[in-house]
């Protein structure tokens, strides 16, 4: 689903709130969507997560809820919300909820 036709840039609102956990589920919301980059919004179900990928940009991931294992080339880390992790471009990266946790993903395609 994305908010660029709806009233969001109108008011304000809390990013957590625009996405809702399901059980046994990963959820995810476009909120922007351009050619230069977007911003998603996830929210991951207890032991849910996503396998080892790479991606050609920078990822930009900041947790809204919860925590979550975060694994960048091998090298574990425990993220916790209020905390930010940049997954570098083309290095393997994989997420794991350890309890129910909520993300925005921020992806740079392009810079000047």
């Amino acid at each position: 689903m994305n908010l660029k036709n709806d009233s969001a840039g109108e008011e304000a609102r809390k990013l957590a709130d625009l996405v809702d956990y399901q059980e046994g589920s990963i959820v995810s919301r476009t909120v922007i969507d351009k050619p230069m980059g977007t911003i998603t919004l996830f929210a991951f179900d207890k032991d849910q997560g996503l396998s080892e990928h790479k991606a050609p940009f920078d990822a930009f991931v900041y947790l809204l809820d919860g925590e979550a294992v975060v694994t960048i080339s091998g090298k574990p880390r425990i993220i916790k919300q209020g905390e930010m992790v940049i997954m570098p471009a083309n290095q393997p990266h994989a997420l794991r909820a350890t309890q129910r946790f909520k993300m925005m993903l921020v992806m740079i395609k392009s810079g000047g």
